[in-house]
């Protein structure tokens, strides 16, 4: 069954934001939803500081979470990126995904949801939706310094390898409580 359409307020994008931090956030910085996650970016791209040292010294496949203002959080995380068939595309309801690569790069892969099929029905717990493989998806590849910025339309599958060989990456996923 194809999800028809998710209930979400007006103001939000029909689809991701995508590009550098500087971009990102000449594009977002209205939005006051952004503001603490904004300055934890700041601390945690600029080196030598107490949270770089942490995410640069966190093990392989750990995942930290760390409690902003507003109800916002962010999970710094530091992992081999994976092959496509270990993936999956998913998207939330509660919270917007704001998805930054601090060190190596990644594929994400971006399809509205209303063009996926639910394979896993939503998770409040997890504030998880699963989805089906969709082949038609738009291919994303992140480097250090780049971003996107998934809201709860944007079916999304990140994690994935550039190439046939497993590469480090260290990424914090800020979670923005999506307003009501």
């Amino acid at each position: 069954m194809a999800l028809a359409s998710v209930a979400v307020p007006a103001w939000i994008r029909p689809m991701a934001l995508l590009g550098s931090l500087p971009t990102l956030r000449a594009q977002a910085a209205h939005l006051e939803i952004f503001a603490a996650g904004f300055s934890y970016l700041d601390e945690i791209l600029r080196a030598g500081s107490p949270a770089a040292r942490r995410l640069e010294g966190a093990v392989v496949g750990s995942t930290q979470r760390i409690e902003l203002a507003n109800g916002s959080f962010a999970l710094e995380q530091v992992y081999l990126a994976k092959v496509r068939p270990e993936g999956f595309f998913e998207s939330h309801r509660r919270y917007i995904d704001v998805q930054v690569v601090v060190a190596g790069e990644e594929i994400m892969e971006l399809a509205d949801v209303a063009r996926l099929t639910v394979q896993k029905p939503y998770d409040a717990e997890r504030d998880l939706i699963v989805y089906a493989d969709f082949a038609a998806a738009s291919v994303l590849k992140l480097g250090a310094g780049e971003a996107a910025i998934f809201f709860p339309v944007d079916g999304h599958m990140p994690c994935l390898r550039p190439g046939a060989t497993a590469n480090l990456v260290r990424k914090t996923v800020i979670k923005v409580p999506v307003p009501v």
